[in-house]
């Protein structure tokens, strides 16, 4: 019997009536890879079928495609691998916290309010005004050269058509990206670490600190990718996810994360984490060192990236200041368990 309920305990919590933080994490892992494939599937099977009638050649475009190159492909990379992870991302989120972490999609930071829009909205300007400060501080300093305007590296489509596609990738990847890194994996993190010798703040702090090293180890098979710019990677884990972190609220760092990289690979032609930015309105080389501007990995391998983060770090206090005083948001790491309106299998 005592090995029994030591078997239990080891996968159940009985005091809030669900599964422990470990395997609410590694079933969440296991219904993300099966949705990726599902709808990768579906995806690639609707374009297949659709896709002449706008002018997309599935075959074509995956001809002599290397799988890790994938994501530089037009099309394929840019509309129907983020369509089918953020489609999963999502879906495995919102039914493991229906089913498994009991709890609403909303409480991963997902909301229609007008604050949360109004946060959204800043988070977007904040992107584009850091990346902005970084091309021009680099140009004006010789760091960075301008090569041209309006190129694409993709010569199956026209540039507006690789623009576009483009914005819709970087739109998916800023959703998926932070929902998984700095709310599902936060969230069950921080929960998990709260235990009796490390209270919340403590708890959300190392949940914060492995979240980001998780995001970071994630980008490091990309190209170009070095251990510094897996460590800067991190740090940008750790920027990316401050005004969640401030305020239990993703609208800040969806919106930082989509034009961070959309200004850094598609306004400005950086590579965003060694990925090519296919069409830009600027196209761009750095010929400046490699540990100010990056290299071939983009600025967030370079001191000129880390600036940026501190500034946006800074600008992201003062924006969430004006609410109130600054304060982790400490329950993010306890489950409330008298919430009467939590959506459970029972409903």
């Amino acid at each position: 019997m005592r090995f029994r309920n030591a078997i239990k305990q080891t996968f159940w919590n009985q005091k809030q009536e669900r599964l422990r933080a470990l395997w609410r994490l590694i079933l969440h892992t296991i219904l993300l890879v099966i949705f990726v494939n599902v709808f990768f599937i579906v995806l690639f099977l609707v374009g297949g079928i659709f896709g002449p009638l706008i002018g997309f050649d599935l075959q074509e475009s995956i001809n002599g495609v290397q799988p890790l190159q994938m994501v530089e492909s037009p099309w394929l990379g840019t509309i129907i691998i983020p369509g089918a992870t953020v489609l999963a991302v999502f879906s495995a989120t919102y039914l493991s916290g229906k089913w498994i972490d009991k709890r609403k999609i909303t409480e991963f930071g997902i909301t229609t309010s007008k604050d949360w829009w109004r946060d959204f909205i800043f988070g977007l300007a904040l992107g584009a005004f850091l990346m902005g400060l970084i091309f021009i501080f680099g140009w004006l300093t010789g760091n960075i050269r301008v090569m041209g305007f309006f190129q694409s590296s993709w010569s199956e489509i026209s540039f507006l058509n690789g623009f576009v596609q483009s914005l819709f990738f970087f739109v998916c990847v800023g959703f998926y990206e932070e929902l998984l890194s700095r709310s599902y994996h936060l969230i069950n993190l921080a929960e998990g670490l709260h235990v009796s010798f490390l209270d919340k703040k403590a708890a959300l702090v190392l949940a914060i600190i492995l979240s980001s090293i998780v995001f970071g180890l994630l980008h490091a098979n990309n190209p170009h990718a070095t251990w510094i710019s897996t460590l800067n990677i991190s740090l940008a884990g750790i920027f990316l996810g401050l005004g969640m972190y401030l305020t239990g609220s993703l609208a800040i760092p969806i919106g930082l994360h989509i034009t961070w990289n959309f200004f850094q690979g598609n306004v400005f032609g950086f590579p965003v984490s060694g990925i090519s930015s296919g069409a830009t309105i600027i196209a761009t080389e750095a010929v400046g060192p490699q540990w100010l501007t990056g290299g071939l990995f983009g600025p967030e391998a370079g001191v000129l990236g880390l600036a940026a983060m501190v500034l946006g770090s800074i600008l992201t206090l003062l924006w969430v200041k004006r609410q109130g005083a600054l304060s982790l948001s400490t329950d993010l790491a306890e489950y409330d368990i008298t919430r009467q309106d939590i959506i459970t299998p029972s409903n």
